[in-house]
This record gives C-alpha cells, structure tokens and sequence, in this order.
C-alpha cells in the first residue's frame, strides 16, 4: 500500500535586485544603499517571504511580504525618524518574522508587479515606497515621490534554482511543496 503525504514548506526566495539605473543594492555598515552594478561590487541578495497573517492583506496594494538580507540576518522595516517614515535594517531573520501569530506591521510591505518591475509599498506607512536615488551611495529610502528624483520600481531576478521568476504573469507568490512517498 502507497501513502502519498502533501508537505507545505516555505522557505524565502531570493532574488538580485537593481534599479532602472543599474543601481543595485549594497551594506554599508548596518545600512542599505545603491551603487552602480560593477564586477568590483557585492551586492546583497533579497530574501522575500509572504506573510501568512492576513490581517493587513490589501489585494489592491500586492502581496503582503517581509524582506530581508541573505545569510545577514537582517530584515527591513519602516519606523518614523523625527517625524518622517525611515527604512531601517533590524537584526531579525525573516523566518523569525514569518513564524511568529500575528505579523508586526513595520516589518511588512505590499509586494506589488508594474509592468516587468516590482514596487515595495510600507504597510506602516501607506503611500511609502521603498526607493533609490539617481545618485549613487546613497541610502535605500522610504518615499512618496515615485519617478521624479527617486526610483522605486526595481527588477528582480531569482537568485536559488527552485522558485519562479516574478513576472507579471505570475505576480502572486505560492508556496513551495513537495511530496513524500511512504511505504
């Protein structure tokens, strides 16, 4: 007799992330900020992990997801500096966010395709978006101005064998399963 068990396993994709500059992302102490993308450069690689709390979905907005650095530790949240909604890195795996009941806001973002680029929007801060500037070294910022002086679309591009390419076509993350066969 063959019993077939259905195993649900999430795990982060990873993916390069760059600007429509070339602009890609790079540490700089336990900052974010964007250089050219040059063969001299290490740029991080983004962790993406959909939220399984459905407290803050917005199917309008994207898909709820936490980000973070690979292999860092790091995850990305939103809190308010002196009045104005700030992008900070915080030492906190990703996984330890996905895990926990209930979803802590500033850690989350709507996850949303234009076209053939993806857009990060602050669940914390509505109408905040994670952007780069046209100029280079300059932090990873939350911002309201889209395509003006900031860019906050961005091409990603898989970094592991076993995820699909986000694309407009398959713009809503699934999860991974697999299948054991016991006998």
């Amino acid at each position: 007799m063959l019993f077939c068990h259905l195993l649900v396993q999430e795990m982060p994709r990873s993916y390069g992330i760059h600007d429509s500059q070339q602009m890609v992302w790079v540490l700089n102490g336990n900052s974010l900020i964007a250089v050219p993308s040059s063969s001299n450069v290490n740029p991080v690689t983004l962790d993406l992990i959909a939220c399984r709390d459905t407290e803050f979905q917005d199917e309008a907005k994207g898909n709820l997801v936490f980000l973070g650095i690979k292999g860092k530790g790091l995850s990305l949240f939103c809190t308010e500096i002196q009045g104005q909604p700030t992008l900070q890195l915080k030492e906190i795996n990703i996984m330890d966010l996905y895990k926990e009941k209930k979803a802590q806001k500033p850690f989350l973002f709507f996850h949303d395709i234009e076209g053939s680029t993806s857009v990060f929007q602050s669940v914390a801060y509505p109408g905040w978006f994670i952007g780069t500037s046209s100029v280079a070294r300059q932090p990873i910022i939350l911002t309201q101005e889209r395509g003006e002086t900031n860019n906050t679309n961005f091409y990603l591009y898989p970094k592991n064998y076993n995820q699909p390419v986000i694309s407009a076509a398959n713009s809503r993350i699934k999860n991974q399963a697999f299948t054991e066969s016991f006998i």
